[in-house]
This record gives C-alpha cells, sequence and structure tokens, in this order.
C-alpha cells in the first residue's frame, strides 16, 4: 500500500486533475442536489448559465490586477469647465441689432478677387435667367372648316408671344369668311403683356381690321386662368372713330382621358352704341357657344370635331336680316389645334 501514497502525491500536483481541485479547494462531502446538478446542465446548457449564482462566487482572492484590465479601464474626465447651460440652449438670447463691425466688409467680396465690372454683368445675367430667359411660343387655338346651311367656310384664331415671365410681345389674329368668297372679317393685334398674378396678365396695344370699313383701335384688357380652370381673354377696343366694343371669351379643357378632351367654348360681343357701318348693334351684339372633341395625338397636335352654334341679337339681328343673312347660324366644324 505504501507505493501509492506517493502516486497520489504526484496527482495532486498535476493542474487540471480532480485530485488537484480538490486539493486547491478542499474536499467536501456532496449533497444529493449538488450531484444532480452536472445532470441538469447538460439537458440544458442555457438553464445551467442562468441558474449559476455569481453573487455566491467568492473573488475577494482573485487578483484582478494581473488580469490585464489596466487598459480598459474608464478614464476619468474632468466636466468642470464645460458649460452645459450653453450646451442645453439655456444661455441667454443676443438682443439688439448685429454689431456695426459686422457690416464693415464689402458688399460682394467677389469683386476684389475678378473685377467690379466682370462681377456686375454676371449678376445682371444670373437677374435675367432666374426671371425668366427670352421664349416664343405660337398657337393655333382653332384653325378649322365649316360646314353651314348653302355656306361652307373656314376659321382661324391664333395667338403667341415672346418675352419672359413678367414682361411680353402677345399678338393675336382671327377671322371668318366662306369658300369662294372675300373674308368676312379679319382682324390682327399686337399687345404689350405684363403679369400682374400668378394666373393673370395685364394687355394693352392696337387692333387692326383688315376687312370691310377698315378700323384701328387702342386694346386694353387681361386674359388668364380663372377658377376651375377656365381659360379666359377680356378685353375693350375703342376705334379711332370713338367706336367701343368689348369681346369676352371663355373656354374649358374637360380631360375624357388623358388624350380625349371635351372642349366647350363661349363668346360674347358687345358695344357701347349702335354702329350701323359694321352691322353692330348696341349692348349684347351677338354669342357664340360651341363644343369641340379633340384627340391629342401629341400634346402639340390635336384634330378636333366639334359644332358651334351663332346668334345675333338685339339690333345686331336686325341688321343681320336687313342684310340677307340669317341671325342665327349652326356651324358644323373639324380643325385641328396646335403649338410649337
Amino acid at each position: 500500500m505504501r507505493p501509492v501514497a506517493p502516486f497520489l502525491c504526484v496527482l495532486a500536483l498535476i493542474p487540471g486533475t480532480a485530485i488537484a481541485q480538490d486539493h486547491q479547494h478542499g474536499t467536501h462531502p456532496q449533497t444529493e442536489s449538488e450531484t444532480a446538478a452536472p445532470a441538469q446542465t447538460s439537458a440544458s446548457p442555457s438553464a445551467g448559465a442562468d441558474a449559476m449564482d455569481h453573487g455566491m462566487m467568492d473573488h475577494s482572492g482573485m487578483d484582478h490586477s494581473g488580469m490585464g484590465h489596466g487598459a480598459m479601464a474608464p478614464v476619468a474626465m474632468d466636466h468642470s469647465g464645460m458649460d452645459h447651460a450653453a450646451m442645453a440652449g439655456d444661455g441667454p438670447i443676443p438682443q439688439g441689432p448685429p454689431p456695426p463691425e459686422a457690416f464693415e466688409g464689402p458688399a460682394f467680396a467677389a469683386d476684389a478677387f475678378v473685377g467690379p465690372e466682370k462681377m456686375a454683368a454676371s449678376r445682371a445675367s444670373v437677374v435675367r435667367e432666374v426671371s425668366g430667359m427670352p421664349v416664343f411660343w405660337f398657337q393655333a387655338d382653332r384653325a378649322e372648316l365649316r360646314v353651314r346651311d348653302g355656306k361652307d367656310g373656314y376659321l382661324w384664331d391664333v395667338q403667341g408671344y415672346y418675352g419672359g415671365d413678367l414682361d411680353k410681345f402677345w399678338f393675336k389674329s382671327e377671322g371668318e369668311g366662306s369658300f369662294g368668297a372675300k373674308p368676312e372679317a379679319a382682324e390682327v393685334q399686337g399687345l404689350w403683356s405684363y403679369a400682374i398674378g400668378p394666373w393673370w396678365d395685364l394687355q394693352a396695344g392696337m387692333r387692326q381690321d383688315l376687312t370691310g370699313p377698315e378700323r384701328t383701335y387702342a386694346v386694353v384688357g387681361v386674359q388668364g386662368l380663372a377658377p376651375y380652370l377656365f381659360e379666359v381673354d377680356v378685353a375693350a377696343f375703342l376705334s379711332t372713330k370713338g367706336d367701343l366694343t368689348a369681346r369676352i371669351e371663355a373656354e374649358l379643357d374637360q380631360r375624357i382621358t388623358q388624350r380625349l378632351i371635351l372642349q366647350p367654348r363661349v363668346e360674347l360681343n358687345l358695344s357701347a352704341q349702335d354702329i350701323p357701318e359694321l352691322g353692330i348693334g348696341g349692348g349684347l351684339d351677338s354669342l357664340e357657344a360651341g363644343l369641340r372633341l379633340r384627340y391629342e395625338i401629341a400634346r402639340e397636335f390635336a384634330p378636333y370635331v366639334g359644332v358651334e352654334q351663332e346668334w345675333k341679337v338685339g339690333r345686331g339681328a336686325d341688321y343681320a336680316r336687313a342684310d340677307g343673312e340669317d341671325p342665327s347660324v349652326t356651324n358644323y366644324v373639324v380643325g385641328v389645334r396646335f403649338w410649337f
């Protein structure tokens, strides 16, 4: 039996052996609960980890200084010099205007490096671009053939402008006639147009009649987009003979699809007095109401068909009958609307 004792002493000195562990921690008898614990841990590792009570572990004998945690220890920061009130936005708000030295610098610092003349020209160019570069636009709102009882004819109604966002030169022309005869009416207008709001332009200029007793008129009016998307053109005309007349046009685009559009249109012509040589009666002289259905092959090109009714009323109807004309005419129209 004696040879066994030295052998056990050697095992006790070898780390990792059960005898060595008992030698280091001290042997004690295992209770029934301690014997069952390893089986519980092997069955559920997480349960065993949760069941471990770190509060029961005695760390008093452990030398933490040799575990290499010195580099990870938190560094103490001195916050005594930090103004936490200013960081939180609780500081006093500056009162009064900026100090005078804030305006001691030049108005345009780039002038000192590029030159005042070059920079002034550059700023003027930017202003022109921001306020709107000159643009040319032309539209034939109505270019159509008209089929009516015994007098088939034609009509044109075109307009366009050249200019920027605020100021434009606006031109308009319209007329109508029957095939095989001279135009019954034709006019051209040249107008200065100024934007008085996002949707409205104030227009003023001249109108020249090209048929019948020629007249030259001074023109003033407004053109734009009324509420509910009505396109409106209202103008008053004062002729060199002292005749005062007015015209009101309104139309509305009702989209049936993205390309198929139904457009009702109304035009009223009024006069402050009778003008027998022009066949115009005082008050409401004539009324036109039409309905056109167009299809936009492209946004800039749309053929259409429609119908329009014309009435001469009051003294205007009397003048029409005296000239052998019907004061009420129905036109079936086919035409094209285009712009560029």
